[in-house]
């Protein structure tokens, strides 16, 4: 006789789970080996009882206890002791219900009038485009989006006008169907009417048959400030229409911020490159720089080297949960001159005899360098 795995391998948990680790890996297994999705495949109905089983004992306190105590034997139906006799599949109806209830179960609980199947319509998706002030700031904004209509010509029915659809002879007008595999009886959604019921026979023109026109509506968007990238605006019922009287989905509008040619956003914050001469660099003074609400002063210090930093708080962008905005910071860089002429050339080269005179204090950095290249190589 095959020795039986142990539950918690089976599951993939530690034997330190949490009921919800657990419950969640069997919710995981059972989808994956369930008989209805792998019809005519033994090895998955095997996996599939394997995993019901481990979950039935691991999912009851007093039944883990007794196979963490005991093993096998702790939960045998056929033995005596805690979890034994009469532990075996008694519990399964509560098992299965609970995590097959929202799979299986959707239909009965979406049922309409006369026993036809209400679905709730799909949502939709649109992308927008902001620029990082109008995020920033935010701004209203008109959107189109497909809009399905009533059919004017049949009035929603979909048949043909003189015409009515007929009840579903699959169904019997039900809008689902009772599907066996084993001891299991799923109800699913009638293949034939798709839930509704009826049919079609003579199928209205405009229409074809679906009883609603696809049409595009104009929608007012409301963008609020300090929204960033790749967030969701939803908005209510603006997403497909439901399906026999169901309600329907809803519309998200993801909001994409176009690149700027001189802010960088990392969350709150601003980032910005700002060049300098290198007179500037070397003299320091007060310099301009661009904001999101206009331009700000920085005094720079005689010096000033490439990569230097300086922040300006409460420049950066007030995000949407944000109590306060966040700062800008701007990125020095020295920009060395180009394309010199001839005098230039010859006053470069005057004050850098000049400044080899002076000796290390000038170039405090290449002399440290300059150092460290005589320590590697000695």
């Amino acid at each position: 006789m095959a020795t039986k795995r142990d539950f918690y391998e089976i599951l993939g948990v530690p034997k330190t789970a949490s009921e919800d680790e657990i419950k969640k890996s069997y919710r995981k297994l059972a989808m994956k080996f369930h008989p209805d999705r792998n019809q005519g495949d033994a090895s998955a109905e095997v996996k599939f009882k394997e995993a019901k089983e481990a979950y039935e004992m691991l999912s009851d306190a007093e039944k883990r206890a007794a196979y963490d105590q005991f093993g096998h034997a702790g939960v045998d139906p056929n033995m005596r002791g805690p979890g034994g006799a009469g532990a075996g599949f008694g519990g399964f109806g509560e098992s299965f219900g609970d995590i097959f209830g929202d799979i299986f179960g959707q239909a009965r609980r979406q049922q309409g009038g006369g026993g036809r199947q209400v679905f709730r319509g799909n949502d939709l998706s649109y992308a927008m485009e902001v620029t990082l002030e109008e995020a920033a700031a935010g701004k209203e904004s008109e959107i189109r989006i497909p809009s399905f209509d009533e059919c004017d010509t049949c009035h929603g029915s979909g048949a043909k006008p003189g015409t009515s659809p007929k009840t579903c002879g699959t169904c019997q007008g039900q809008g689902v169907v009772q599907m066996r595999q084993g001891f299991f009886s799923v109800q699913q959604t009638c293949p034939h009417c798709r839930g509704t019921g009826k049919v079609v026979t003579d199928p209205c023109s405009p229409c074809h048959g679906q009883g609603k026109i696809k049409r595009q509506k104009t929608l007012e968007i409301k963008i609020p400030a300090g929204i960033d990238d790749g967030m969701r605006i939803r908005s209510t019922g603006n997403g497909e229409p439901g399906t026999n009287g169901g309600p329907p989905g809803d519309l998200y509008i993801e909001i994409r911020i176009q690149k700027h040619d001189v802010f960088q956003r990392d969350g709150d914050d601003l980032h910005c490159a700002v060049p300098i001469s290198f007179t500037t660099a070397a003299l320091g003074g007060e310099i301009s720089v661009p904001t999101l609400s206009g331009e700000a002063a920085i005094d720079l210090p005689e010096g000033t080297q490439t990569g230097k930093q300086f922040r300006l708080r409460g420049k950066g962008v007030k995000g949407v949960r944000s109590s306060f905005p966040g700062d800008l910071y701007c990125h020095i860089t020295v920009e060395t001159p180009v394309k010199l002429t001839e005098h230039q050339r010859k006053l470069l080269k005057e004050l850098d005899e000049s400044l080899k005179k002076g000796g290390d204090k000038h170039s405090p950095s290449e002399a440290g360098w300059a150092d460290k290249l005589k320590n590697l190589f000695s």
